[in-house]
């Protein structure tokens, strides 16, 4: 009888122990890491994606068509890039009319000095960097084609929508070189994160979007020569990590945008915000979107 009960007791307390290893087997698979909720944003628009892929990761209002502001200065600079036979060393002489366009609309400028002669290479820093009005119109000036100065503007502005429908950007239409409006200069976040990503394939505009300053030194009227500093409006270059662009833009109409790009990584995620409620929180919106396409 003694031994039958100790039979027993031996089988249970096999059964026990099976049993905990079977449970604590089971509390030891790791749990699946839960998708993060989108971020809240300050902004009006908001769109980020993957750069390599074009793989969606937020939408706010991403195809709304909206004022851009100095974003607008990413199509100036890529349809110069497109031009035949760019020879980024030649040289442009400012000219008055381009200070007193600043003047006139009281826009953000890289205080260009009529009679200097800065190259083209130079103009490109002063457009991205200050986001200076005077070299957008310096460069519209020279690549635009006509026979006078409002013609060659007027004729530059007509390459940037061709070349906003040759990319398919179909909520995009430019009636400026550099953002200041007249009614009828708008895009969407969708549209300028795409833009943006097919500017940043060009080696010359990673390498402007991505200087946080720059010292210059350009020949003035007399044959002397000057320097002029320029620092970068785009304040998340050094203090997000893995900032590689790309434009800031503001304006009655637009508020505050950013277009931005980052790469960790083998990654990189490029995105836009239109229409925040303040430079700070523009910056604050893109760190967010970034920050949620980094975990996705």
């Amino acid at each position: 009888m003694k031994t039958g009960i100790t039979a027993i007791r031996r089988a249970s307390a096999v059964l026990v122990t099976a049993g905990a290893v079977l449970t604590a087997g089971a509390l030891a698979v790791p749990a699946q890491a839960a998708t993060p909720a989108p971020p809240a944003i300050y902004a009006k628009g908001g769109y980020v994606m993957n750069n390599a892929t074009g793989t969606t990761y937020y939408t706010k209002a991403a195809d709304t068509r909206r004022s851009t502001g100095s974003t607008t200065k990413i199509m100036t600079l890529e349809v110069v890039l497109r031009q035949r036979n760019l020879n980024l060393d030649s040289k442009v002489t400012v000219q008055k009319a381009y200070s007193d366009y600043i003047v006139a609309h009281n826009a953000s400028s890289a205080h260009l000095i009529v009679g200097d002669k800065l190259t083209v290479r130079q103009l490109m820093y002063g457009l991205m960097l200050p986001s200076g009005c005077d070299a957008a119109y310096a460069l519209a000036d020279k690549y635009g084609v006509g026979t006078t100065r409002a013609a060659r503007v007027k004729q530059f502005i007509g390459q940037m929508n061709a070349t906003a429908k040759s990319l398919g950007l179909k909520n995009t239409h430019f009636d400026s070189f550099d953002g200041i409006g007249n009614g009828n200069n708008y895009s969407t976040p969708r549209d300028l994160t795409k833009l943006a990503s097919t500017a940043m394939k060009s080696g010359t505009f990673r390498a402007v979007v991505r200087t946080k300053s720059t010292k210059q030194k350009v020949t003035t009227k007399t044959n002397g020569y000057r320097y002029y500093t320029w620092t970068n409006t785009n304040t998340l270059l050094g203090t997000y990590a893995g900032t590689i662009g790309v434009k800031t833009g503001s304006g009655p109409q637009a508020g505050y945008c950013l277009v931005f790009a980052a790469t960790r990584g083998s990654r990189t995620v490029i995105g836009t915000v239109l229409a925040s409620s303040s430079i700070t929180n523009r910056a604050t919106d893109a760190k967010k979107l970034m920050d949620y396409a980094f975990k996705r």
